[in-house]
């Protein structure tokens, strides 16, 4: 049986949802779905330049998971870049 997600404290509502290659027309782009609690992750410790161990803590999560969820957000900010695809951030729960 899967353990349920514990919830994540997000401090940040984006107003922007979308970030996409200029000049590209959105439909004929690839998506990667950024999730507001990856988007909070970046924002504290790359942002921020907040210790994993404080960002976790204001997240109310562990240091493990804010790990995890760090690494996750950077690939997938990684990957749209390299590949040229859009950036969709997305209210999961």
């Amino acid at each position: 049986m899967v353990k349920p997600l514990k919830p994540r404290r997000v401090f940040f509502d984006p107003n922007v949802t979308y970030f996409k290659p200029r000049a590209v027309p959105l439909l004929m782009l690839e998506e990667v779905d950024l999730g507001v609690d990856e988007l909070e992750a970046l924002r504290l410790c790359d942002y921020k330049n907040l210790e994993q161990i404080e960002a976790a803590k204001k997240m109310k999560i562990s240091q493990s998971t804010l790990q995890r969820i760090l690494t996750s957000a950077r690939k997938k900010v990684a990957e749209a870049l390299i590949e040229g695809k859009a950036i969709k951030i997305t209210k999961k729960n």
